[in-house]
């Protein structure tokens, strides 16, 4: 397509029509108006298109997601009703004055801690006045247990008489009806275990009589309508990082779910960049940052990019109602030290020879896709992670390289070999099973006990009881299976074999151990191989984890009161 003998780049034409812009504006600054009837055909076929799935090819592809989102729940209405309804929640709050206290409730068969206890009456004050936020309390505290107690007392002063929806990730279901059993025994948990085709009744009908429905990302995404027409006394989203992705239809469906109060469940409300934090806020406070585009212009750039320090504080303010997260440093005193250190390990002579030939022929490839990231993104990503696994063990690359001695798996026996021998349990962690499949092999030869946990396990319940109550002193997870829902104190060792660019996922894996329960001194050792990506990926860590502190950990989000000046930000 030309404009007066100008051309007009397809993808920025497709994209265009894709959000429904009234003009185009060339590079000349030529502008021309896209509602003609030459491109009506075009813009129809887009809309009809947002239904289907998108798929990575060579070419231009347009997915119903790179539209904005939010432009579709404008025009749905969905968005501003829903902003609206919760400024005017604040107002209502504003109103109420000061917050009440309460006691436990009776239906709660535990002992809450004091920061547990705050923690609830934080949230049973929200429940009240409609409002929703992020419980982002530092993992292991007991965010399960604050959930339950706002639970308990909503029925026990009569203030529902509709269940909680619970989403949480497929392996931590079972783990929800078990603890609200086990802590809220008056209570009736269902969990919705398939989906309509597998089950024998409907949801609704699952639903009615229930205090608690409880199911999975996965089936809350397939069955959404279904969920969609129950009248909920409220959502809450474990593990909540699951949506963090304004993109992805997780997000886009607790977004939209019908709940005046959406609780958002997770010790790392923020794992790559700010704009996790925002669709968080925006499922469980859609008033607080209504456009991302702005969100993104006035706090991420300024924060992300130049460090600006005043636009942090205004935005830790801006958050800290509606957020609540406690560390163990400041509130579990008697919890142990948790003790970290990094192995730098010398790749063999051999296996350098071969990692240096591949990092060649890997980097000249990247280098030459970097001229459009996005296209190229799966082959780039396929690159990054050939390097991670060539610097583990060069038989992960090309099977022929088996014989290929690896200085990891050397240092990983020399550990758990001193582990077992003085009494010790360890958590072994790898992103890369078939890594675990080798380290399995050299205990197994080496006569050590151990259990072993991937995607793959069956009866995975079954699994981690056998660790917890035998004698086994090595646990093999993978980070993806067991990175979160786990309570495994009985070990005091954490080895993560490779490092992860996501400092979060790391530190869900390690808190496995370091949680509340465990009475011995945790010790965590990472494995990283010298020159080699590892250490990019270690320094590429630090970096997104001194964002996670600024933002997260440096204080002010640890009282759960709401004040006037509080409410003045909200509104502001």
């Amino acid at each position: 397509m030309t404009v007066d003998g100008e051309e007009v780049p397809f993808a920025e034409l497709f994209l265009a029509l894709a959000e429904e812009r009234t003009h185009l504006v060339l590079p000349s600054g030529t502008y021309f108006a896209l509602d003609r009837e030459e491109l009506r055909h075009l813009a129809t076929l887009i809309a009809e298109a947002r239904d289907l799935d998108d798929h990575p090819g060579e070419g231009l592809r347009i997915s119903h997601f790179q539209a904005s989102l939010w432009e579709d729940l404008q025009r749905l209405g969905v968005a501003t009703a829903q902003a609206q309804e919760w400024e005017q929640s604040v107002r209502a709050l504003a109103a109420a004055g000061s917050r009440t206290e309460h006691a436990a409730p009776a239906l709660l068969h535990a002992t809450l801690r004091p920061y547990q206890l705050a923690g609830f009456n934080w949230l049973a004050h929200l429940f009240e006045h409609h409002l929703g936020g992020v419980l982002a309390d530092d993992m292991g505290l007991g965010k399960t247990i604050q959930a339950l107690a706002l639970m308990c007392h909503a029925w026990e002063q009569g203030l529902t008489e509709a269940p909680f929806l619970v989403v949480a990730p497929t392996s931590v279901v079972g783990n929800w009806a078990a603890e609200i059993r086990r802590f809220g025994p008056d209570l009736v948990p269902v969990t919705v275990m398939g989906t309509g085709r597998r089950r024998s009744t409907s949801l609704a009908e699952l639903a009615d009589g229930a205090d608690v429905v409880i199911t999975s990302y996965a089936l809350f995404r397939l069955e959404y309508d279904e969920y969609a027409m129950i009248d909920w006394a409220g959502l809450f989203l474990d593990e909540a990082q699951f949506a963090k992705n304004r993109s992805s239809q997780a997000y886009r469906r607790a977004r939209m779910l019908p709940a005046d109060f959406k609780v958002a469940m997770t010790g790392t409300p923020i794992e790559n960049n700010l704009m996790e934090l925002w669709s968080l806020l925006s499922i469980t406070a859609p008033g607080l940052f209504p456009s991302p585009e702005r969100f993104t212009d006035y706090y991420r750039t300024p924060i992300e990019k130049h460090g600006d320090p005043d636009r942090l504080a205004q935005l830790r303010r801006r958050v800290r109602p509606l957020m609540l997260r406690r560390t163990k440093d400041q509130v579990v005193r008697e919890l142990p030290d948790k003790q970290e250190q990094v192995l730098e390990l010398d790749l063999l002579p051999k296996h350098r020879t071969l990692y240096e030939t591949y990092l060649q022929r890997e980097r000249q490839k990247v280098l030459g896709l970097l001229g459009d990231v996005r296209k190229h993104r799966f082959e780039i990503f396929r690159s990054l992670t050939l390097l991670r696994q060539a610097s583990l063990d060069m038989s992960l690359v090309d099977p022929t390289h088996g014989n290929v001695p690896s200085a990891k798996l050397d240092a990983l026996m020399e550990l758990l070999e001193d582990v077992a021998a003085d009494g010790h349990r360890a958590l072994v962690f790898s992103q890369f099973t078939r890594f675990l499949t080798l380290a399995r092999r050299r205990i197994e030869k080496a006569g050590i006990q151990y259990c072993y946990l991937d995607g793959t396990t069956r009866r995975r319940d079954r699994v981690i009881d056998e660790f917890r109550s035998n004698a086994a002193p090595v646990f093999l997870i993978s980070l993806k299976a067991g990175g979160f829902g786990l309570n495994l104190t009985e070990a005091d060792y954490c080895i993560i074999l490779d490092p992860w660019w996501n400092p979060a996922t790391e530190a869900q894996a390690v808190d496995r151990a370091h949680r509340i329960g465990q009475t011995r001194k945790v010790m965590v050792y990472r494995l990283v191989a010298k020159d080699t990506i590892e250490e990019k990926v270690m320094a590429l860590k630090a970096r997104k984890a001194a964002l996670f502190t600024n933002v997260m950990d440096a204080g002010d989000f640890e009282s759960g009161a709401i004040t006037a000046s509080d409410i003045r930000e909200l509104l502001s």
